[in-house]
């Protein structure tokens, strides 16, 4: 599907609908889907063996305290106690992090989080080793909590790092914003507050931890990032990353939240010391206390337009609350800047903000990446200056929608893409845009309903200035498999399929033909991390310079073997076959296995790449920049109850222009699963902290969306062409499903009974109002 949209505004670009009848021969069962859907699948959580010793952290009390004194003796005299751990134990940096080692493996004079690390125990049973942790002896000094971002930047707030408070500041400025205001015809300004959101994986953080006689460490733990587990638990234990293996997959879910180290270096430690394996494993109450969560921010944007509705101005004020540690607070902070005028073209911007540590839990990479958050906020926005201007909503969208050769949002050249016209154009499709601001009844009085819009962009990979390493190897085994083998990781997201489908589809191969290898570092070779979108999008890429030569090298070589031209062979199901003579009424035959030919040949058949994910060619672009942006528009239905102020989402419409869909259940899987989360943030879920400590500590009051929950009807929709040239081949979704029902919901809340939204999630007290006063000023036929 190569052909370029209509300017005409009101065709869309070709498309499919994505559901198991419309998909055809190109949707498959995933290979790991039977053994998850059965309970069969082990998970590195599930794993145990022999002689192995239970693991336990001792976490701190307090939010913020010095840490006077820690007292271990009764800990180690106890039953079944083989070792107990704290910072003195910790041979290299007792440090870690992805980009800035700042949270302590074990805190030595201070504790800054209710996760913070004291000590850490191994024993012969789990009990023996919570009745250790409960036993030591800590002596704190407590200190002030800071646990608000605006108060922690304030000239007499406590400073909780010696470089401050302030973890990180983005600036970026296009035009003379104060002028550009003062020729507006319309201005708009509102703050918008966002959630702390758990991750909610299936699978807490966990793994065994063997010491093997080699004098190697083999590593059983769910990550996103094996490669760079290896590299920093190498600087902790002090040994050479050649000496760790980092098993990595499958995991149960992560979303991001097992992005960041967490029970590693623990786990390691204890069976360094005891020479024995450790399994340890969060329970879900450790688990909420010291997982990363999703960046809680306030965002202040200021919009005007002039009066035919182009957009002139847009400043935004970010602040995010990192909590008290870096992670990726940096990184998300920059994704915001960049996003905060997503897929409009605003000649003058200013956008400022601000990465703030406070005493509250650490938040870091979460599925969006800081996008969710600042879009909301933007279309927003772009919903009131169209009230504001007695315009349509949708038009204003279009009049400011960037042209496929446009610059990025942080002025920097990006891949030519129709991406927004085509998301707009498709969701002019949707049923339910024709009743858009409007108010209809539901079925009860009280009930009404209304539909609402966003639309939204996303970049895909790491950005600019940051290693983001792709590649991948193909070899034909000595069983006659070919081996797929990439330094992904499974995570529910379906880079299995991905890379099958992949390798099948190009050597015209089956499925029984291939073997695919990812999540272990002794196995796999370093291409990356299954994050930022990028994994179909590498995986693409990698099998266009891999299969060529590794498909003309094995029918080079099953011709030598069988005294043939080249040209008679080519691959497929099975093996090598040879073609037919154009004159003959023969058909093809198999002329040798994989397995034959990996048998007779001398040297294995290998072929290798390795390259980086593409940035954008901007001589010096602004840190983090991407390239490869996806585009999507949502349309949502809502009905409001006004006795009780709940929200039931009545059907959804998602258009996501990401290039060719290579799995069609993947991308089904990942926008419907992506939109359940995006569910939960706009309407139930918020990690509430009191003073620095989690209200809530079970998920027994923390309310995430359940099957009653879920609309009743989700369509997809998925646009695949791609400019013309375009070599950058499919783009990935796994985040782009979870940025745009929030501000779509709201837009909707607003048609349905006339309150604006802009604080999530949102507050049922907000909607509850007298319904038969409210019905006679807003009900429409």
């Amino acid at each position: 599907m190569d052909s370029r949209l209509n300017d005409s505004p009101g065709r869309a670009a070709p498309s499919v609908k994505l559901s198991r009848d419309t998909a055809g021969a190109r949707w498959m069962d995933r290979p790991d889907g039977h053994a998850k859907v059965t309970g069969q699948l082990a998970y590195l959580t599930d794993r145990s063996i022999e002689s192995m010793l239970h693991g336990k952290v001792l976490r701190s009390r307090h939010p913020h305290a010095k840490l006077v004194h820690v007292d271990i003796a009764a800990a180690v005299s106890m039953p079944g106690v083989h070792a107990v751990l704290t910072a003195e134990d910790v041979p290299g940096l007792n440090g870690y992090g992805i980009v800035t080692q700042d949270i302590p493996v074990f805190c030595t004079d201070r504790v800054r989080h209710v996760g913070d690390v004291i000590a850490a125990i191994a024993a012969e049973t789990p009990e023996q080793a919570a009745a250790a942790a409960e036993a030591i002896h800590v002596d704190y000094e407590p200190l002030p909590v800071v646990d608000d971002p605006l108060h922690a930047l304030e000239t007499d707030a406590p400073q909780l790092h010696e470089m401050g408070n302030l973890l990180h500041e983005t600036r970026v400025c296009h035009g003379d914003i104060n002028e550009a205001f003062a020729q507006c015809a319309a201005i708009v300004e509102e703050v918008y507050t966002t959630p702390r959101q758990l991750h909610l994986y299936m699978e807490t953080e966990g793994g065994l931890f063997i010491p093997e006689e080699s004098g190697r460490l083999t590593v059983y733990s769910a990550t996103q990032h094996g490669y760079k587990d290896r590299m920093q638990l190498a600087r902790i234990l002090a040994m050479p990353e050649s000496s760790i293996r980092v098993v990595s997959s499958p995991i149960g879910g992560s979303f991001g939240g097992k992005d960041e180290l967490n029970v590693q270096p623990y786990g390691a430690l204890l069976a360094l010391r005891t020479g024995r394996p450790v399994r340890l494993h969060n329970s879900r109450r450790e688990s909420m206390r010291a997982s990363i969560k999703r960046h809680p921010m306030r965002i202040r944007m200021r919009t005007g337009a002039d009066a035919q509705g182009m957009l002139i101005a847009h400043h935004t004020e970010i602040i995010a609350d990192t909590g008290a540690y870096a992670t990726l607070g940096r990184e998300v902070l920059q994704f915001a800047t960049e996003h905060a005028t997503g897929p409009y073209r605003i000649a003058n911007v200013k956008t400022e903000g601000k990465s703030v540590f406070t005493n509250n839990g650490i938040a870091g990479e979460f599925r969006g990446f800081g996008g969710n958050q600042v879009i909301f906020a933007l279309e927003g926005q772009m919903d009131r200056l169209a009230e504001r201007l007695g315009m349509d909503a949708w038009e204003l969208r279009r009049r400011n929608l960037r042209e496929a050769d446009d610059p990025g949002p942080l002025d920097q050249i990006i891949v030519p893409t129709d991406g927004a016209s085509d998301v707009w154009a498709s969701a002019m499709r949707s049923t339910m845009m024709a009743r858009r601001g409007r108010v209809t009844q539901g079925a009860k009085p009280w009930l009404v309903r209304g539909v609402g819009a966003a639309i939204v962009m996303h970049g895909g990979g790491l950005g600019y200035g940051i290693p983001d390493p792709a590649g991948g190897r193909l070899a034909l085994s000595a069983d006659g498999k070919i081996e797929a083998a990439f330094g992904f990781e499974e995570f529910g997201q379906g880079v299995l399929s991905v890379l099958q489908m992949l390798v099948c589809d190009r050597l015209q191969c089956s499925a029984a033909d291939v073997r695919i290898v990812i999540g272990d570092t002794d196995a796999v070779p370093h291409t990356g991390s299954a994050t930022a979108s990028r994994a179909t999008a590498m995986a693409w890429q990698a099998m266009q310079k891999l299969v060529p030569p590794f498909a003309s090298a094995i029918v080079e070589r099953a011709a030598q073997l069988l005294g043939c031209e080249r040209e008679e062979l080519f691959t497929s199901e099975g093996g090598v076959w040879r073609r037919a003579s154009p004159l003959s009424a023969e058909l093809p035959q198999l002329a040798l296995t994989y397995k034959q030919l990996a048998e007779s040949s001398p040297a294995r058949i290998i072929e290798q790449a390795a390259f980086d994910f593409p940035v954008t060619p901007t001589v010096d672009p602004v840190f983090g920049a991407h390239f490869l942006y996806t585009y999507a528009s949502v349309a949502a239905e809502v009905e409001v109850d006004l006795l009780t102020g709940r929200v039931q989402v009545l059907q959804t419409d998602h258009y996501v222009a990401a290039g060719p869909v290579v799995n069609p259940m993947g991308f089904l899987g990942q926008i419907e699963g992506g939109s359940v989360m995006a569910l939960g943030f706009a309407l139930t879920e918020d990690v509430v902290m009191e003073e620095g400590r989690y209200a809530r500590g079970q998920l027994d009051t923390y309310m995430i969306p359940t099957i009653r929950d879920i609309p009743a009807a989700v369509n997809v929709e998925a646009i695949e062409h791609l400019p013309a040239g375009d070599p950058f081949g499919p783009r990935g979704v796994g985040e782009i499903g979870t940025v745009g029902l929030a501000p779509a919901i709201a837009s909707a809340i607003r048609a349905a009974c006339g309150t604006w939204v802009n604080r999530l999630p949102v507050r049922p007290e907000q909607l509850i109002r007298p319904y038969h006063t409210f019905l006679e000023g807003r009900l429409h036929d």
